[in-house]
């Protein structure tokens, strides 16, 4: 039996439809009222469920210059952690406000809490699962703290060895995390597509005989939707209103339309995989009668041969089928066949 995991109510697995969280993160670019459109706009596109981020630039970092805390490359590069966080974080007095807005759409919004503060916060929002960012892996004070609220884990593994996730996994597990799924995650922003190795979904769900997914860094849709063909259960993606609006994270994120796109493509993914079967489907059942079969192209008297210029394998498949045709050359007609009549048995002497 695949495993499974329950969120806000829902069963989430790989016999179900995947299950897809739109990660809004540092997107709102410090603008209540954008979060809020965000919100509007991801529940439009059809996610199963909404993520933001809970930290504030103190409780994840210094505000300092020294060069460990400044980032030397990539989308961010030159920038301090501090000075990053201060524009990318969701202000705690927001959060509130946020939730009531998903609510009023029924989409269930959690969050990934970055330190105690965090967890006790959500809490009192009614949080309904906690994802523990792919750099928090390796915090299993905070993992452990997260999962003593009973509620399921979603933890992202990128630039995890096998250890740390099994670290990660085992303290989930003893602190009472109601249920603990893995995401495949290439921390990297954005992520090459030629690095995406969506076949440790699978392995990430059999090692550790948990429910799996993607956390989605690479261009498009196509890594998602591999993943979910290949059993991945969850798919997270980031979004945002526009791209050229700008932001933290507006280079690796999807606009709705292309949300969209994305949780239809996955799910008809999953919906195309069905079962392996070789019986006539429903949908095929009407188009048995195009396939060949045998029938008198000209008109045959009784007690003629039948002969190559008289019978032939042709559309529609009313007659006998193709592969008797070596067995009906040679023979009489035991009445008058007419042009275009399909043959059976009985029609020959």
């Amino acid at each position: 039996m695949a495993p499974t995991l329950t969120f806000a109510g829902r069963p989430i697995g790989p016999e179900h439809p995947p299950f897809v969280i739109a990660e809004l993160s540092g997107n709102h670019n410090g603008d209540i009222g954008r979060a809020l459109a965000l919100i509007d706009a991801a529940a439009a596109t059809g996610a199963d469920a909404i993520k933001i981020q809970t930290y504030t630039p103190d409780t994840i970092t210094l505000k300092s210059d020294r060069p460990e805390y400044r980032i030397a490359d990539g989308p961010w590069a030159g920038r301090t952690l501090h000075d990053l966080y201060a524009e990318a974080h969701t202000p705690y007095a927001w959060h509130e406000r946020l939730f009531a807005r998903a609510a009023e759409h029924g989409v269930p919004l959690f969050s990934s809490p970055f330190d105690d503060t965090a967890v006790e916060l959500l809490s009192g929002l009614g949080c309904p699962a906690y994802k523990i960012a792919s750099f928090e892996i390796v915090d299993l004070p905070l993992i452990a703290r997260a999962a003593r609220e009973g509620k399921p884990l979603i933890i992202s593994t990128g630039m995890a060895n096998l250890g740390e996730i099994a670290q990660a996994v085992d303290t989930a597990h003893r602190h009472g995390a109601g249920g603990v799924a893995l995401l495949h995650c290439i921390s990297a922003y954005p992520a090459p597509i030629q690095d995406a190795n969506v076949r440790t979904v699978p392995h990430l769900g059999q090692a550790f005989g948990v429910v799996s997914g993607l956390s989605d860094h690479m261009p498009g849709t196509a890594a998602s939707v591999a993943a979910v063909v290949l059993g991945g259960a969850i798919v997270e993606k980031h979004m945002t209103l526009a791209r050229s609006d700008g932001g933290p994270d507006a280079a690796f994120s999807l606009e709705p339309d292309e949300f969209a796109a994305l949780v239809r493509d996955c799910k008809a993914a999953w919906a195309a995989l069905g079962r392996v079967g070789y019986e006539v489907l429903g949908s095929e059942a009407g188009n048995l009668a195009f396939r060949r079969s045998l029938v008198a192209v000209r008109p045959i008297p009784e007690g003629a041969v039948l002969t190559a210029a008289s019978v032939r394998s042709i559309r529609p498949g009313h007659g006998l089928a193709p592969k008797y045709l070596p067995a009906v050359l040679g023979r009489r007609a035991a009445r008058a066949i007419a042009a275009g009549e399909p043959l059976a048995w009985d029609m020959l002497a």
